[in-house]
């Protein structure tokens, strides 16, 4: 996959507001929206506003400012959710990189799920 970015990922049309979504909220770096098809009772993607691949691609690349502006939006996010460890049960942050991660959009996101037990991490497979 490597860093190059593709503009016409679904993510990308959703910043330029050509693809609707459910917006959970929002900073000046990052947009926080639900997922179309969640895994849990709550299912948030957060993502960048600038043009970043990969977790790796962001925490090399970013601005101080955009670092800090998409972890408190995520702080935010778990608040809003009620799944923060002040006021829930916990969550599941989870972001995934290039084929082996499996990476399904090309646009850096974390993923914020909780509202059940999230069950074990991985299920291993031979």
């Amino acid at each position: 996959m490597g860093y190059e970015y593709d503009d016409q990922n679904i993510f990308a049309k959703i910043l330029r507001k050509e693809i609707p979504n459910d917006t959970v909220a929002e900073n000046d770096h990052a947009l926080a929206f639900r997922d179309i098809s969640p895994k849990a009772p709550s299912h948030v993607l957060i993502i960048p506003k600038g043009k970043y691949v990969s977790f790796d691609d962001f925490a090399a690349n970013a601005s101080p400012e955009e670092i800090t502006d998409f972890m408190r939006l995520c702080a935010e996010v778990t608040r809003l959710e009620g799944v923060a460890l002040d006021s829930g049960n916990g969550f599941r942050a989870i972001t995934n990189a290039g084929s082996d991660g499996v990476q399904e959009v090309p646009h850096f996101h974390v993923h914020i799920m909780g509202g059940r037990n999230m069950g074990p991490m991985l299920m291993l497979r031979d």
